[in-house]
């Protein structure tokens, strides 16, 4: 079936941008509360679905060109970046274009839009326009679009099974291979839990792993199986229907059973699924599974609360082989990560056998790990295998509030790729001489960079932000060292960042607000709806601070395992340190300081203001995490489980009631399954017992993340900055 609604964009030159930058003097006061919860015409679009011709000449990806107010089109930009293609394919903006796959020829693309299966031939001339021809109707929430190795057929993922379809035609029947899905039990699809209740696809709180992928012969598929079957169940009110119903999820506590995670294989003909003979599937997650190209199948996984790893791999009608292992019962949350290097011979894991977080190699034959990155940075998320046999990998070298892209050889040097200051997020062509980077700052939302892998001049492709980022004049922030509160290695400096407002740079004392406070929260890279909010509290005359609170990364292994257990402990050390920096500097008023996070930036707030009086005077906590008993189960890796450690779940925030003094804002959604609404409601009545005063606002359809509608961040985040406004500032 031929497509007829064919625009051809445009055959452009790829340009440099700049990022709009202001001083303090300069800001436009005109960013406002709406404009904060309705972000997108100054966050404008972000790229997506990128992917690598097979020739490495070509990335492909989708993208809305009007920063946000149109839809997602297809995207070519070739390697040296002289040319970019745009293809608006036609019909209703909800067709956007959602996942790319490229034919092995590198001649034409698949692609998932509103609920086909579409096949663009590309053409062979600029002037010329591609052939498009509609393949299969697979239906809008198809996703994770896979091709065959043998190129024939198609696999996506599609209300939590398989599918198959076959590429030699147009117009042909998809097939339906697994038979695994259950229904979720949840009548009112909100929240993280409201999860089918078996599935192929990814664990509730997600990892790298894939849902599925195909063998190098194309034979079968590994599949991450996902069964919550025996979770219990545990009821969240909603109240917006025409009647008040229970809305039961699939939600498990610490120390109770979770849900059941296991690698199967998948013969690709007969749909026949034997799952691999894993242990402890409700205790331990599957971090990653991958294909050597021989056919051999890695699967990487790790125990909930983080102290045991395991790396397996398995040969064809073999059983599964362990090569790698380890256990430090002081692990928190990991930023573990694995790959195959190019040959297959061996893995490439990112682990913190020491100090740092390093990639190591581990052959198949001899499996003794051989550290291959410095030990002085850290490095994020899985290596890349390049095809000299050298490895890349992002690091906090040499700046730890960014991410970087740093290769090395076979000669064993190390050399920075990408430069640009920031965040980046890196695609790498299949050739390994060409790096394709989302990267972003303070004040610059992601966009897309490219850069050879020997280095050079980074070109930026699509254009940063929305149509009015320019008018926004959004304003950097400062990078600061201080001296912090010491007790544990690392954490006897402490890194932050401060943005001040125009009264401090004219030696005018201003109030100061801390937040969002969070760990991890000093980095170079947008914050979405929180950056925004942030220069909105500075336009208003306030200078706003976020600190590196232990259990940061990028400060080696003490400081960030200090986090065990500490919450709402010793981090607010850091803070208080921080406070005590903030009485050198001549324009802090220190009397009017005020503090404001959410989940465990939540927990913070509380702790803070109930333990240390006096500390700041004002703080509005959302969506706070004060009772470690209705954590998840995943949250065993900073609490542990209450059978072991159950000291651990004696340190809710309701013992500290008493101690209020200050000025105290608690905001949540009902429908927050993540943090039950019911530990705020605990509070609250605990403070009332003792005759405090405080303010609690709620949204009843609102989820964890309840700056995420925008009517939701419109009303909440306008009493945020009311609570701030009368107590810090003295306004109605």
């Amino acid at each position: 079936m031929r497509h007829s609604g064919l625009v051809l964009v445009g055959l452009v030159a790829a340009t440099s941008v700049a990022a709009p930058v202001a001083t303090a003097q300069s800001a436009s006061p005109a960013l406002t509360l709406d404009a904060v919860a309705q972000n997108g015409a100054i966050t404008g679009s972000t790229p997506s679905a990128l992917t690598w011709s097979p020739d490495s000449r070509t990335l492909a990806f989708a993208w809305d060109s009007t920063g946000g107010g149109g839809s997602r089109d297809l995207w070519l930009v070739s390697a040296d970046t002289r040319t970019r293609r745009a293809w608006s394919l036609g019909g209703a903006r909800t067709q956007a274009v959602r996942e790319i796959a490229w034919r092995s020829d590198s001649r034409a693309l698949y692609l998932l839009r509103g609920d086909a299966l579409v096949q663009v031939g590309l053409p062979t001339t600029a002037s010329a326009v591609p052939v498009i021809d509609t393949i299969a109707v697979v239906g809008a929430d198809a996703q994770e679009l896979a091709l065959a190795p043998t190129g024939d057929r198609a696999a996506y993922l599609r209300n939590g099974d398989v599918w198959i379809v076959s590429l030699a035609g147009s117009a042909t029947v998809p097939r339906q291979l697994t038979m695994v899905s259950v229904p979720s039990i949840a009548s009112v699809p909100l929240g993280t839990y409201a999860r089918l209740d078996r599935e192929i696809g990814s664990g509730t709180w997600g990892t790298a792993a894939p849902s599925f992928a195909w063998s190098p012969d194309g034979r079968s598929l590994a599949v991450h199986l996902v069964d919550r079957r025996a979770v219990r169940t545990v009821a969240f009110p909603y109240y917006l229907g025409k009647d008040t119903q229970l809305n039961m999820l699939r939600r498990s506590y610490p120390g109770d059973p979770n849900e059941s995670r296991q690698v199967a294989l998948v013969d690709a003909e007969s749909g026949a699924l034997t799952a691999l003979p894993f242990d402890d599937p409700t205790a331990v997650q599957i971090l990653n599974f991958a294909w050597s190209p021989q056919g051999v199948l890695m699967v990487d996984r790790e125990a909930d609360d983080a102290t045991r790893r395991w790396v397996h791999v398995v040969e064809r009608g073999g059983t599964p082989r362990l090569v790698y292992q380890d256990r430090r019962d002081t692990r928190i949350y990991t930023e573990h990560g694995s790959a195959w290097s190019h040959d297959g011979r061996s893995l490439l894991l990112t682990t913190d056998r020491d100090d740092r977080y390093r990639v190591y190699a581990v052959s198949l034959t001899d499996t003794t790990p051989v550290a291959l990155t410095p030990a002085t940075s850290d490095v994020q998320g899985e290596a890349i295998a390049l095809p000299n046999g050298g490895v890349a990998w992002l690091s906090s070298a040499p700046v730890v509030a960014e991410r970087q892209l740093w290769r090395m050889g076979r000669d064993g040097r190390a050399q920075q790729v990408t430069r640009t200051a920031g965040t980046h997020r890196v695609f790498v062509s299949p050739d390994a001489r060409t790096v394709a980077s989302l990267v972003s700052d303070d004040v610059t939302p992601p966009h897309l960079v490219m850069v050879p892998m020997q280095g050079g001049a980074e070109q930026v492709v699509t254009t940063p932000g929305g149509p009015s980022l320019r008018s926004a004049a959004l304003m950097r922030p400062q990078y600061v060292r201080l001296a912090g509160a010491g007790g544990v290695a690392g954490a006897d400096s402490l890194h932050a960042k401060v943005w001040l407002p125009e009264a401090a740079t004219r030696g005018a004392r201003v109030p100061v607000i801390f937040g969002p406070v969070y760990s991890n929260t000093v980095r170079n890279r947008w914050g979405g709806t929180y950056a925004l909010l942030q220069q909105l509290l500075v336009r208003r005359g306030y200078a706003v601070v976020q600190v590196d609170v232990r259990g940061s990364t990028g400060y080696g292994r003490a400081f960030r395992e200090a986090f065990l257990f500490e919450w709402g402990g010793r981090d607010l050390d850091d803070l208080e340190a921080t406070k005590r920096w903030l009485g050198g500097q001549s324009w802090a008023d220190t009397s009017r300081t005020g503090i404001f996070g959410s989940s465990y930036g939540g927990l913070i707030t509380v702790y803070a203001l109930l333990k240390r009086p006096g500390l700041f005077k004002a703080g509005v906590a959302g969506a706070s995490a004060t009772d470690p008993r209705f954590y998840g189960s995943d949250d065993v890796a900073i609490t542990r489980r209450p059978q072991s450690h159950p000291e651990a779940f004696t340190r809710g925030a309701l013992q500290y009631a008493g101690g209020l003094r200050d000025h105290l804002m608690l905001i949540h959604g009902l429908m927050d399954d993540v943090v039950p609404f019911k530990t705020t409601a605990d509070l609250a009545e605990a403070l009332m017992r003792e005759g405090k005063d405080f303010d609690l606002v709620i949204a009843p359809s609102a989820t964890h993340g309840w700056t995420s509608r925008p009517q939701h961040a419109r009303y909440l985040l306008g009493k945020l900055v009311q609570h701030f406004e009368r107590h810090l500032r003295g306004g109605p």
